[in-house]
């Protein structure tokens, strides 16, 4: 069993060096005082642009504002609904708890824990996790202002005039808020976002009688003030990090920097911004289109961001690298590969932590078709989702004579990722076989996800929450989540604090390939290696053609001694009495399955009971089959 000097190497060995000096650097400063020096609690009001001179700069965005717009309005109650709850005090927190915060919210209380952050502390002294304060994500939620897309939707498509209602909101806001202070300084990607959604409000509102010179002056100094906060935390994010928020960070630099021209440094945000923003993409989006974060949720974030950056570039004849295009181009390939026809949902692979910056649409939540049309627009194909494009058609993407992409039947196979999918017409079988040379958030390598007619057959249980008792986190995140093995309630890789895993699982060898009769894959990982180096994972499925049917054999070598091997297959309550799974040992002895319950959550914050049907044996191969009942 590992001990601390083990895991203290096994950290430096994943992480690197250069990490572990920041961290230790990063740490050193906070503590001594020097990093709260960096940036100013409460600074003296500054105008550093007018309203005029704002309104004046070439600069250009999806569109010039709320009269220019053309596009056909479909006023859907579902929109009025939404935007009502808003205006009682009502708001839907990662897209699927709804919160009654009340008309008078301040902005730092936690509606989940109910705890009050002192919003005179300045943020340095602020930790992201305490079990007194609750997940602080719940505090972020509203002053993320991702929101008022609900509004400016319902402005729009009931033509009803909601700016007074919106800068409201953004006044409230700033006079709450104190530069550099509060939970809501705690984050530059929270900061990034909030600075994007306020500036669509402001070329939306950009002719309103209620955008004064008033409003705007507040406005633009609490947007100098993020925006100075994100460029001199960078570093931050691009290494101790290094996700999707150093992506919305760098590229918030760089559009900020040509849409906000006349303030101080912005000529500095949108040159180095820029640059950024293309060795992010270039490092975390791999060369197949998959994504560092082992997240297709996280995925999607990034494909609106890439979206905004390639669409804002293009209106003002700028041009990123040619590896932005090309990462862009295999992140929809990739996405839109492993999407359900039927519902345009994707596997709960993953983090997901509820997260859809720009709710541009009424679709739900899971559904992916509107995000990927207007990437598929920008890249300049077609993903033919015709009557989910109101995305593209808020960015201003109307051109319809493009090469439609669909992902064709068969295999596909995206190494570095590690992912391996099997289409038909009526199932998707998704697996997981990775080597990780960026850290896993999830101890998930050989999960298998299964689909049958749009239905999630055996699902990934989700992530429910990032901060929550130790038991539900490790649940969620560690391998007992998954459709895979453990060794006795042992998890593929060692649980550290946070986000972190110790000794992580690597591919040894992975390919799908195809006879007559069925598709078969054949993976092997080292795993469990904190229990012993040379434990390893095979798993081979083999895929009946056009049958829903799969042959599932797992055989672990150099298994310890007094540990059962357990695998492990999560089943919706909805498909129970449609599935059939039977297991036998290495002599062919029938397993008796052990069904007891589970948990899964399909949105953050929200959890079900699910089943959980388990075979466990003392050998070290266990072949199951699975067969789905045809409707």
């Amino acid at each position: 069993m590992a001990g601390k000097i083990d895991k203290i190497l096994n950290l430096v060995g994943n992480m690197g060096y250069r990490y572990i000096a920041y961290r230790a650097r990063h740490e050193v400063m906070r503590r001594s005082g020097l990093l709260k020096n960096k940036f100013p609690a409460a600074p003296a009001f500054q105008q550093y642009i007018t309203l005029k001179e704002w309104k004046e700069q070439p600069a250009k965005f999806f569109f010039e504002d709320r009269e220019s717009l053309t596009f056909p309005r479909n006023p859907q109650p579902e929109l009025k609904l939404r935007y009502d709850d808003i205006t009682s005090g009502k708001l839907m927190l990662f897209n699927s708890v709804l919160a009654d915060l009340g008309t008078n919210y301040d902005w730092v209380t936690n509606p989940d824990s109910g705890y009050k952050y002192d919003v005179n502390k300045h943020w340095t002294e602020i930790p992201d996790y305490s079990k007194e304060a609750g997940d602080i994500k719940y505090v972020w939620e509203k002053s993320r202002f991702s929101y008022i897309y609900d509004i400016i939707r319902f402005d729009y498509h009931f033509n009803s005039d909601c700016s007074e209602q919106v800068f409201a909101d953004i006044l409230s806001w700033i006079k709450g808020n104190p530069v550099n202070c509060g939970p809501n300084y705690r984050c530059s990607q929270e900061m990034s976002l909030r600075v994007l959604n306020w500036t669509f409000a402001l070329y939306y509102y950009r002719n309103s009688a209620h955008l004064t010179e008033a409003v705007f002056n507040q406005v633009q100094y609490a947007i100098y003030w993020h925006l100075h906060h994100v460029y001199h935390n960078i570093n931050f994010s691009r290494i101790a990090v290094r996700n999707n928020h150093a992506i919305t960070e760098t590229l918030t630099l760089y559009l900020a920097g040509m849409l906000y021209q006349g303030m101080p440094g912005a000529e500095v945000w949108k040159k180095k911004g820029k640059a950024w923003f293309e060795e992010e993409i270039d490092y975390q989006v791999y060369d197949d289109g998959t994504f560092l974060q082992y997240s297709m949720n996280y995925h999607r974030v990034v494909a609106q961001l890439l979206t905004w950056g390639i669409t804002i570039a293009d209106q003002n004849k700028e041009r990123f690298n040619d590896v932005v295009y090309r990462r862009a181009k295999r992140s929809f390939i990739f996405l839109r590969t492993c999407m359900i026809d039927e519902t345009g949902h994707l596997p709960n692979y993953g983090a997901n932590d509820g997260a859809l910056f720009f709710r541009l649409s009424s679709t739900d939540y899971r559904d992916y078709r509107p995000q990927l049309q207007a990437l598929a627009a920008v890249i300049g194909t077609e993903a033919k989702f015709t009557s989910h494009n109101e995305d593209s058609l808020w960015y201003g993407i109307f051109e319809n004579a493009r090469k439609t992409w669909q992902p064709p039947d068969g295999l596909h196979t995206f190494n570095e990722g590690g992912y391996y999918v099997i289409r038909e017409p009526q199932t998707l079988t998704f697996i997981k076989c990775g080597g990780y040379k960026d850290r896993p958030s999830q101890a998930d390598n050989l999960h298998i996800d299964l689909w049958y007619k749009g239905e999630n057959i055996l699902p990934d249980a989700g992530s429910y929450k990032y901060n929550t008792d130790d038991a539900t986190i490790k649940y969620f995140s560690g391998t007992a989540s998954h459709n895979t093995v453990m060794l006795g309630e042992k998890d593929q890789m060692l649980k550290g604090g946070r986000f972190i895993w110790y000794f992580w699982t690597q591919r040894l060898e992975a390919a799908l390939t195809e006879d007559d009769s069925a598709y078969t894959f054949k993976g092997a990982i080292s795993a469990f290696t904190y229990l012993n180096k040379g434990i390893v994972h095979r798993r081979s499925v083999v895929k009946k053609k056009n049958q829903p049917q799969w042959v599932v054999t797992d055989e672990v070598a150099n298994k310890p001694a007094g540990l059962p091997l357990t695998q492990l297959w999560h089943i919706l309550s909805g498909a129970q009495k449609k599935v059939t799974i039977t297991a036998a040992g290495a002599n062919g002895k029938a397993l008796t399955a052990i069904t007891r319950n589970g948990h899964y959550s399909s949105l953050y914050g929200q959890k079900e009971k699910s089943g959980e049907i388990v075979f466990s044996d003392e050998g070290n191969t266990i072949t199951t089959k699975i067969e789905v009942t045809r409707k």
